[in-house]
């Protein structure tokens, strides 16, 4: 099978996923702009994660471009990367809600974690499929990929005594993933150019 459709439901289920994420923001009753202060935290934790959701797009669109074909595992493991990536809705406005407690804080890491080693699942699932292809090269080391669980595993820790360093670690993660990651895109050029030569 081809990855048409798996790309087109899991575009489909992340654009939910931040549709939720908006409607959960609440307007307020005043008018000024002090009216704002009280939601901040709301908005920095929809912020935060429309930027998580907008990386696993980013990062699923390339790795699914670079594969060619899918099977059933593969399907799973996409299941399951988007089951935890839907519960991201949920720790994010209870977080927010809640000003960064404790056990809302460790919840998003929880559910971040989980997303990770699901993408991990995922991205394992289509190398298997397709031997030693342009994804398996592209990945490489892949020291982003092993450094992120490790730190959230440090922010749920962290939730427990400072929550402001699990929103520090929740951050930087998200900006080394912001970082435009091209290795799949190159790896695909050089294919290409190989090819035409």
């Amino acid at each position: 099978m081809n990855t048409t459709r798996l790309e087109a439901f899991s575009d489909g289920v992340l654009a939910i996923i931040i549709t939720i994420m908006v409607l959960e923001l609440r307007a307020p009753h005043e008018t000024s702009i002090m009216a704002l202060r009280p939601l901040l935290p709301v908005l920095l934790s929809y912020l935060l994660s429309f930027v998580y959701i907008g990386i696993y797009w980013n990062n699923h669109h390339h790795m699914l471009h670079a594969a060619q074909r899918v099977n059933g595992g593969i399907m799973w493991a996409n299941l399951h990367l988007l089951f935890w990536l839907s519960l991201v809705p949920f720790a994010t406005g209870w977080m927010g809600e809640n000003h960064f407690a404790a056990v809302p804080t460790a919840l998003y890491g929880t559910i971040l974690f989980m997303a990770a080693v699901a993408y991990w699942i995922l991205q394992r699932a289509i190398m298997t499929e397709h031997g030693n292809d342009l994804l398996t090269k592209a990945v490489g080391i892949d020291l982003k990929g092993k450094l992120s669980p490790v730190l959230y595993a440090l922010a749920i820790l962290a939730a427990f005594f400072y929550s402001w360093i699990s929103q520090v670690i929740y951050v930087a993660v998200a900006l080394i993933w912001l970082l435009p990651d091209r290795r799949i895109e190159l790896v695909m050029q050089d294919e290409d150019g190989s090819r035409q030569m």
